[in-house]
């Protein structure tokens, strides 16, 4: 079992790594990742696992958890309760009502909670109420903000007040010094004329910022005491240390002692959490950018739709369409859940879905797909899928389970940011302490500290390969590309081999009858012997023959004896007492049946890339039925896309040898693995492995399934079987190959831009602490000052941030 939970309160890559560490040693907890780009915690689990005590657990940590609810929960408003027995006796009616799980009525606020699912709509919970004589309170508030919305205009309304007191108290403290702005600075507030004033606005200005920074301060010392501190632990230390350093000082002043006001370090203080502040205000609107692909495709969904009820259309909430609802579409609107068309005719744009920009033909039985957009006819469709469950849900579902796993190339940076803020911490006191012995100058030493505790950066590491991964993954799902994971992502950069399964993949998978070649009995008797056993087997080639002779009018035999079904040879069946053969060279020589003269003609139609299948009656061969199955127009181009990558191609498929190489011959393809059972795709993978090739299997069938996943990576034609796209890791919705190369491309650039925010979050650390420490200024060069540490953390972060949104440039 697995669960995604949303965590707040992570403010660094630090505690990103430190939860994942609790969560894996958890009872029941079998696997354990969390994402600090997207704040989300993965977790596999069995059922040892208290979920309850996972919650405490986390917010003893210091975080808070919101688990993802199957249920819907609602707050309704009230009226016409004239005690708490009517809130009770409303709680007692409801609960009773079938898909209603739980009841919560306030009298006090005159509102119900209403916890419910899919067996009840919310208007019935409504009309309920109503007919209990009570009245339904409509409130006419605007839709509630996301969460992260309201965090970021939290954000930028801190940074706004803290600037309004940073700013004078940087140009206060600064202005004295620079020669031209010193005339600017009132004479009441000198630092020459006037210091004790001097140092009391300062101290007046810096108390509200660090009061608007106030969770540095809470949740940074709460862990560093705890022996885990994080990135708000380095800001709290280092600022509180110059602040109280400032604070002695101004005391003195007040004593008399006037020189020490040059010695005061409030507008370091302070322009640390105006600039973190900042920082964090941005770094929060470039994460929001990263998911911009699941906002996209969750506002494909429409919010309402219109369902026939009595025979009456009524506008209701999607959710509270159920299956077999009758939804009626008109020209211009969403269609609101999947379903099949049961009258009417259109065009639908899928573009949404398969990145396929000319509209889709939908008539009576078609399919249609949550979030397609009916561009002309008026249709009803009967609905097969709730909202949840839609094609579009699972996309989405799909990409945000992605999301939250990580890529193995993250691992380093894990380790690193869980020993990051301890080891940087060291750093800054042993270079202040180093300094302080060199030169007994305490002032200079309380800037070394400050200027590393500011400087190193965590985030940037933490930020580097989940960013990149939230906006690659979203940008191959608005291409058609469904990426299940981090790890798959990473794969694709490393194949250098692919097998590519024939029929439904290289071909159309829908095979036709092309050549019908008779011995001593008439055509349509052929026909419908074939046809008539062939009708008790599922294959693709039996189903084409199948539909041959129903096209031809030929009137099947009903009575079929003694069927059987040969994996990877053919069928056999008594028909009018007559046994009937009908495969392979290899089925018809086991049963002792001469292929004489006729064989080379199956020969000529194999090496014209067509299926031979030979026809035998009892004890004489009596023709052969020969079936193709087109190629894609778009299969040639594709697979010249993947060998000019540099790819080695394999064809795989059951059949023979020489329809397999003449079909491999028209779309360039070297190497073939033909005759192959479907049992055994498996082993082939597993022998190309054994070579030491990085390879990925592509195929859409149930046969393919096992391939899928022994390979390396699993890439599924999205027109395949529902067990296929289970088993595969990467799944293309479009029914093209091009996927392909898109999806390896798209990994690619993805993984090419993690190394380069890799690159980027560790070089910046390995220069700035080392700076931070005063190596410059050994050798002449600039002490750094510590507001322009706190500055450049900022950008860090935003930097990779910004490199990772790249990605949306990505173009099929």
């Amino acid at each position: 079992m697995n669960k995604n939970i949303k965590i707040q309160g992570m403010s660094c890559a630090g505690c990103a790594k430190r939860l994942q560490d609790e969560m894996s040693l958890q009872k029941g907890i079998t696997n354990a990742n969390v994402n600090f780009a997207n704040e989300t915690l993965y977790i596999e689990y069995d059922a040892q696992l208290n979920m309850n005590d996972l919650f405490k657990t986390i917010e003893k940590l210091g975080f808070k958890a919101i688990e993802e609810n199957q249920n819907k929960e609602v707050i309704i408003g009230i009226g016409g309760m004239s005690c708490t027995s009517c809130a009770q006796g409303i709680e007692k009616q409801l609960v009773k009502k079938d898909g209603i799980e739980k009841v919560e009525v306030n009298f006090a606020t005159e509102k119900a909670k209403i916890i419910y699912n899919n067996k009840i709509r919310l208007s019935n919970i409504k009309n309920e109420i109503e007919n209990m004589g009570y009245k339904i309170l409509e409130e006419s508030i605007e839709e509630k903000e996301d969460f992260k919305e309201k965090e970021i205009k939290t954000m930028l309304k801190k940074v706004i007040f803290s600037a309004i007191f940073g700013i004078p108290l940087l140009f206060i403290a600064m202005a004295p010094m620079i020669k031209g702005l010193d005339i600017l600075v009132p004479n009441i507030i000198n630092v020459n004329t006037n210091p004790l004033n001097y140092a009391i606005i300062q101290l007046i200005l810096t108390i509200p910022i660090m009061l608007i920074g106030y969770k540095f301060y809470t949740v940074g010392f709460k862990l560093f005491f705890k022996g885990k501190p994080n990135m708000d632990s380095l800001i709290a230390i280092s600022t509180t240390a110059a602040f109280l350093y400032s604070l002695y000082n101004t005391i003195n002043v007040i004593k008399g002692n006037h020189h020490l006001a040059h010695s005061l370090y409030y507008e370091t203080v302070g322009m640390i959490i105006v600039l973190i502040l900042l920082g964090k205000y941005l770094e929060n609107i470039s994460k929001g950018k990263t998911s911009d692909a699941i906002k996209k495709l969750m506002g494909l969904a429409p919010k309402y739709a219109t369902v026939l009820i009595n025979d009456k259309e009524e506008k209701i909430s999607i959710d509270e369409v159920m299956i077999d609802d009758i939804v009626v579409v008109k020209p211009g609107e969403k269609v609101a859940v999947d379903g099949i068309v049961v009258e009417g005719e259109t065009y639908i744009d899928e573009a949404m879905l398969t990145g396929e920009s000319i509209p889709v033909h939908k008539f009576k039985d078609s399919q249609v797909f949550a979030g397609s957009i009916n561009k002309n006819g008026y249709i009803k469709f009967k609905a097969t899928k709730t909202s949840k469950d839609t094609t579009l849900a699972n996309i989405i579902k799909i990409v945000e389970d992605a999301q939250v796993t990580k890529a193995p190339i993250a691992k380093i940076a894990d380790i690193v940011s869980g020993y990051f803020v301890p080891v940087v911490c060291i750093i800054a006191i042993v270079a202040s302490l180093l300094w302080y012995f060199v030169n007994r100058d305490l002032e200079f030493s309380l800037k070394i500290f400050v200027s590393v505790l500011v400087i190193a950066c965590p985030c940037a590491l933490g930020l580097a390969t989940p960013t990149a991964i939230m906006v690659g993954t979203g940008k191959g799902a608005e291409n058609g590309i469904l990426i299940k994971s981090g790890e798959a992502l990473e794969t694709a950069y490393k194949l250098d081999t692919i097998i590519l399964d024939k029929t439904g993949t290289i071909t159309e998978g829908k095979p036709i009858v092309t050549d019908i070649i008779c011995k001593d009995i008439d055509e349509n008797e052929l026909i419908k012997l074939v046809a008539s056993a062939e009708k008790m087997s599922e294959h693709p080639l039996g189903e084409a023959i199948v539909k041959d002779a129903l096209e031809k009018n030929i009137t099947l035999y009903d009575d079929i004896q003694d069927f059987e079904a040969k994996v990877g040879f053919g069928i056999k069946a008594k028909i009018n007492n007559k046994n009937i053969f009908i495969g392979n060279e290899k089925l018809l020589t086991n049963f002792n049946i001469s292929l004489e003269n006729i064989e080379e003609k199956a020969t000529a139609l194999a090496n014209e890339g067509k299926t031979p299948m030979y026809v035998g009656i009892d004890n004489e061969i009596k023709g052969i039925v020969a079936v193709a199955d087109p190629i894609k127009p778009t299969s040639k181009e594709a697979i010249q896309k993947l060998s000019n990558m540099g790819l080695n191609i394999f064809m795989i498929t059951g059949d023979n040898k020489k329809t397999a190489n003449a079909i491999a011959k028209q779309i360039n393809i070297q190497n073939v693995f033909a005759e192959v059972l479907p049992v055994d795709k498996a082993n082939y993978v597993e022998q190309l492995k054994n070579e030491g090739k990085k390879v990925a299997m592509v195929g859409d069938g149930i046969n393919d399934a096992p391939a899928l996943a022994k390979s390396d990576l699993g890439i599924a034609i999205g027109s395949g079987t529902d067990i296929a796209i289970e088993s595969a890791d990467i799944v293309l919705i479009k029914n093209d190959l091009n996927g392909v190369s898109n999806a390896i491309s798209l990994s690619k650039k993805t993984i090419t831009n993690i190394k380069q925010n890799l690159f980027w979050a560790f070089i910046y650390n390995i220069i700035g602490i080392p700076v931070a420490c005063g190596v410059l200024y050994i050798f002449g060069g600039p002490l750094l000052n510590p507001m322009i540490g706190a500055m450049a953390m900022s950008l860090s972060s935003i930097s990779v941030l910004l490199n990772a949104l790249r990605l949306r440039k990505f173009k099929q």
